[in-house]
This record gives structure tokens, sequence and C-alpha cells, in this order.
């Protein structure tokens, strides 16, 4: 039993936060572009299933990846949830699913970055890069913008 989780813990990155504001509003930092450029990386994202958007940022050498991550919207709940493809158009096939759930006056929000390899080092080394990414940085970004937001 204890070496299921141990795999699923290999496969995905699962985190969640809680953010002091209603769910529209946390849904505004993660479906406009402007924003989204600001805690995560520049896009051409559009909140419309089916739509395909990059993102664009530093390229990683050390995991083969040359900065161009490829996506699709592929599920959308109007602030409630979005799930996307996300690739390095190589070796990365995964999806990220974002889930607003209201708790009180707040939202708390959960990430879901799926479908790692566990036995593919490169992809392991890059769960491991993108979770502290998501831990450390992006979700307290998310949380700085949205509380700059007007109501």
């Amino acid at each position: 039993m204890s070496h299921d989780k141990t795999a699923e813990d290999l496969r995905a990155i699962r985190l969640d936060q809680f953010i002091a504001h209603p769910p529209a509003k946390v849904w505004r930092a993660l479906t406009d572009p402007e924003l989204i450029a600001r805690w995560l990386m520049p896009n051409d994202f559009k909140a419309e299933v089916g739509h395909r958007f990059t993102f664009t940022t530093t390229p990683k050498k050390q995991v083969g990846f040359d900065g161009i991550v490829y996506c699709e919207v592929l599920e959308l709940v109007p602030e409630r949830l979005m799930k996307i493809s996300w690739s390095d158009g190589k070796r990365a096939d995964w999806t990220v699913t974002w889930r607003l759930a209201a708790e009180g006056k707040g939202t708390r929000l959960f990430l879901d970055h799926e479908g790692f390899d566990p036995d593919d080092e490169v992809q392991q080394l890059s769960r491991r890069i993108m979770g502290g990414g998501w831990r450390s940085s992006h979700f307290r970004a998310i949380a700085a913008i949205v509380d700059e937001l007007p109501d």
C-alpha cells in the first residue's frame, strides 16, 4: 500500500493554499493573460476550451527545456475549475488543474500538476524543480496579485 502512495507522489504535484479573497477575484488572476504573466510566464492564454497557447520562459538546459511550454485549455468551469495540458514538445505531457473552493470569506486554491513519469530521471528532476516553484513563489505571487485587484 505505501508503495502505491510513493508512486503516486512521483507522478504529481498536489498543493493547496488559502487566499483571503472570493473565488471571482482569484479566478481573474488565473485567467487574465496579463496577470498570469506576472505570476507565471508571458503567454497568449484565452479562457476558452480548445484554445492552444504557449508560455515562454528561460530555457533550463539541465532538463533539456528550451523555454517554451505548449498548452491547451481542456476544461473550464468559471470560478471553479481550469484544466490545461502542459508540454515541452518533447518528453513532458502533463496536465495542470486549478480548482477553487469557497472557504469562509476566501478561497481554497488547489493545484494538481500530473503526469510525471516516475521512472524518468529528467521528469522527476522537473517535478522537484516545478514543485518547489509552485510552492515557494507562484502561490505567493497569485495571492499578492489578488490582494492588489479591485473588488
